[in-house]
């Protein structure tokens, strides 16, 4: 098992080979494909995407898309493929897959390494309410006294978490997302806005301001792409609804592809030494 991964690359020579599979769909996922396709191209790398997005921007490199089919299917691929390390790189909410990976890595045998962005922390100017979950935000606009009067509410919780705020009907919303999500899982008062970041401070303020929002529900992805609606909502002295990360896996992290590149190397040297 190779080490934690260090804050800073080292400067070392590449191992001549290794096979890895990189769970994707973030901005740090592509950054690692980058720097694995310009500094290191005796390694195998084989990215994989749930498939959410329908038109995902991709990497000139080997590509799956799909799930595995549980644990026992990742296993199944891992051997198959004969992968040396897998980097999970999916969403901070991709809870799920990150559980699946952490099994099915147990039972392989394979190194695990956790790649992910920081989480966003509140100023003393913003007014963030923490909740557990996609849920709780729902529950808190449709029962809370202080939420319950009807408010215009600009939601980015992604388009396959929007059915419980069915139960908040009284609210008028603008539904920002990727792509269309299905009308029957959306409250009845909601514009759907299709957009991608990264998104710039001024834009969320005109759009804010235009749209008269006065509450905001998101999920504490972190990341600069999207920090700037945190951003105008501080500057327009509008709430957050901020839906807090799952619990981590107790898996080795790194914060950026910089720190999962150096921990890929020390693996390469410790998993392929009697090869």
């Amino acid at each position: 098992m190779p080490p934690a991964p260090s804050s800073a690359h080292e400067e070392t020579t590449a191992p001549p080979r290794l096979r890895v599979l990189v769970l994707g769909g973030t901005t740090e996922a592509s950054a690692l494909c980058r720097m694995l396709g310009t500094t290191w191209p005796t390694c195998h790398a084989v990215l994989s995407l749930a498939g959410v997005t329908t038109q995902p921007h991709l990497p000139d490199m080997t590509t799956r898309i799909g799930g595995f089919g549980g644990v026992e299917g990742l296993v199944d691929w891992l051997h198959h493929n004969a992968i040396n390390a897998v980097v999970d790189a999916t969403h901070p909410f991709a809870a799920q897959m990150s559980h699946n990976a952490a099994l099915a890595c147990a039972v392989a045998k394979l190194p695990l390494l956790r790649l992910e962005r920081p989480g966003w922390s509140a100023t003393p100017q913003d007014q963030w309410l923490m909740v557990p979950s996609i849920v709780d935000a729902a529950h808190t606009l449709a029962h809370t006294s202080e939420w319950s009067r009807p408010h215009s509410v600009f939601l980015t919780t992604g388009r396959k978490e929007t059915r419980p705020f069915l139960a908040a009907p009284q609210h008028q919303y603008l539904f920002r997302s990727i792509e269309t999500p299905d009308t029957a899982d959306l409250p009845p008062r909601t514009r759907v806005l299709r957009a991608r970041g990264p998104f710039d401070l001024s834009a969320e303020l005109q759009l804010m301001q235009a749209q008269k929002i006065t509450v905001l529900v998101t999920k504490n992805s972190g990341g600069s792409a999207t920090y700037p609606k945190l951003e105008a909502a501080r500057m327009l002295g509008i709430p957050v609804i901020m839906i807090a990360r799952p619990p981590p896996q107790n898996t080795p992290r790194a914060k950026d592809a910089t720190v999962a590149l150096t921990w890929l190397h020390q693996c390469a040297s410790s998993t392929l030494r009697a090869v």
